[in-house]
């Protein structure tokens, strides 16, 4: 397994159950072959410019371990996922 990073936005117009649910929701899937080592919600920030006609969004921070079907679901979940705004997964180096 490799060590990975993803962050990603949550609408901001969405409630904090919701909030919380998308953030276990994702949880699982890394959780399914993988591990997470820390997890940081940023809370609401401002975006640099707007996305779909948001201007602001709830900030995660995840770092784990997993393989790369893992890494596939993952991308692929948050991909079509209504509640995301932007994500990016990237490999830790640090």
């Amino acid at each position: 397994m490799r060590k990975y990073e993803v962050m990603y936005i949550i609408r901001s117009d969405i409630e904090q159950d919701a909030v919380q649910a998308t953030i276990e929701k994702f949880q699982g899937i890394i959780g399914n072959g993988g591990e997470v080592t820390k997890q940081e919600v940023m809370g609401k920030r401002r975006l640099a410019y707007e996305i779909n006609k948001f201007r602001d969004g709830i900030y995660v921070l995840v770092h784990f371990n997993a393989t790369n079907e893992v890494i596939a679901e993952l991308d692929r979940v948050m991909k079509i996922s209504d509640e995301i705004i932007r994500c990016l997964i990237v490999k830790d180096v640090a």
